[in-house]
């Protein structure tokens, strides 16, 4: 089974059999088509991609389960409650409780009337 499949791969052009008995030829995918990236690239400084703040409709903190706010200074999704700040990498939000930081509350200073 291997060897045709090898066979097929190498001539270039693969067949594909339908149900009706119609034979049709499609060009094989040859996978030096694919751009590959080596590990000896020099890496590039690229711009973040924006985080989609539509998401923080359906967001919320997976410990208190309150919603969270987006802070595009720093890049985090902050949880004021807990006073928790979870990262954006790349634009996708890592919601893991152990990658996320600390940060200070704001104390509340009561009002006087």
């Amino acid at each position: 089974m291997f060897y045709h499949v090898l066979r097929r791969l190498s001539t270039g052009t693969v067949v594909i059999s339908r149900c009706v008995g119609q034979t049709l030829r499609v060009p094989a995918i040859s996978p030096a088509v694919v751009p590959v990236r080596s590990f000896t690239d020099p890496v590039q400084d690229t711009v973040q991609p924006p985080f989609d703040a539509s998401l923080l409709e359906v967001l919320v903190c997976p410990l208190s389960k309150k919603p969270l706010r987006y802070e595009a200074e720093t890049n985090e999704l902050i949880n004021d409650e807990l006073g928790i700040a979870y990262p954006v990498v790349d634009g996708i939000p890592n919601m893991i409780p152990q990658d996320a930081r600390l940060i200070q509350k704001t104390p509340e200073t009561p009002t006087q009337e």
